[in-house]
């Protein structure tokens, strides 16, 4: 019974969801029922629902949809979900990212919402599970992120809004005019942004941006870049010319490395010597260097043959 209970919230909360309305087969191919339920499962929505609204589809197929807002009364958070926002909010803040406060936002809002009988229900547990479980983070100093910059790169990135910043750099600290496209988060969290100087995508630390500007002229995003595709050309974040990789772990940690994604779109091959033999396409040969520090004698590189002289990096911002 709570499963059926639980099937027809979720095709509740479906029919509102969809502009093109929801037909038969298309509910016997989710749930996997025949005709027969699917249409028994639409008129008990329509008996205690009467604002569903019935409409013809491609090649004339019935389909039905609720009004945005129908059977508010059913929708409710459970205490993993509680815990999944909380634990989101400890990581953010972990990580100096904004988003740590919308996402308490949230939570007050989903609070409010549920009323305080189910709040002082479910809260406790999920307190008690956030308690019960913690991050592992790597020693040293907390980046600190002008959240107020955060925010004026937000609103340009969105609008396509030129900006100017000045950056803390040894090369260049006078104004410099931008077109920007997103971030970059990892151990350093990075504004991506076109420089029309110097004709190419570049990245600059976030917090080493001291003042920020945005222009009331606007930029044309390019349709064909993917911020995806574009740190996906460098391990790490510094961007050079992608170039063959291929690293051979030893038996001893082979395991180990094979529990690693060191990128998106390598092969790893194990050997029938127990070895481990993994391959990409990348630049960034000092952040590899460094990640490669850490398995120490483990293992060695093979490609590309002249890795060492590869290794210095020169800021280019």
């Amino acid at each position: 019974m709570y499963k059926k209970m639980q099937t027809l919230n979720d095709l509740i909360l479906w029919m509102q969801d969809t502009d093109d309305g929801v037909s038969l087969k298309d509910i016997m191919e989710k749930y996997d029922v025949s005709l027969r339920t699917a249409v028994r499962m639409k008129d008990s929505i329509a008996d205690k629902y009467p604002q569903l609204k019935e409409i013809n589809g491609r090649y004339n197929t019935k389909r039905w949809y609720l009004p945005k807002g129908t059977g508010r009364e059913m929708v409710n958070f459970s205490m993993e979900e509680i815990h999944a926002l909380q634990n989101a909010s400890k990581l953010l803040s972990s990580k100096s990212m904004i988003d740590a406060h919308y996402v308490d936002t949230v939570l007050h809002k989903i609070k409010a919402i549920i009323g305080k009988d189910a709040t002082n229900r479910i809260e406790p547990d999920a307190e008690a599970l956030l308690e019960a479980e913690g991050y592992a983070f790597r020693p040293g100093p907390k980046i600190i992120i002008n959240t107020e910059h955060l925010k004026q790169l937000r609103y340009a990135i969105i609008a396509c809004n030129r900006i100017k910043i000045k950056y803390d750099s040894e090369h260049n600290k006078d104004w410099r005019e931008l077109f920007p496209y997103g971030f970059l988060y990892g151990n350093k969290h990075y504004l991506i942004a076109w420089d029309p100087t110097k004709r190419k995508m570049c990245h600059f630390n976030l917090n080493k941006i001291k003042e920020i500007e945005v222009l009331n002229t606007y930029f044309k995003r390019d349709p064909h870049f993917s911020l995806k595709e574009f740190s996906e050309q460098a391990f790490g974040v510094y961007q050079e010319k992608p170039f063959d990789v291929e690293w051979l772990f030893d038996a001893e940690v082979a395991d180990s490395a094979a529990q690693y994604t060191f990128h998106p779109k390598q092969e790893a091959i194990r050997n029938p010597d127990g070895t481990l033999t993994v391959k990409f396409r990348a630049g960034g040969a000092l952040e590899m260097d460094w990640h490669l520090y850490t398995w120490g004698k483990h293992v060695k590189v093979i490609k590309p043959e002249d890795f060492d002289k590869r290794k210095e990096y020169k800021n280019g911002n």
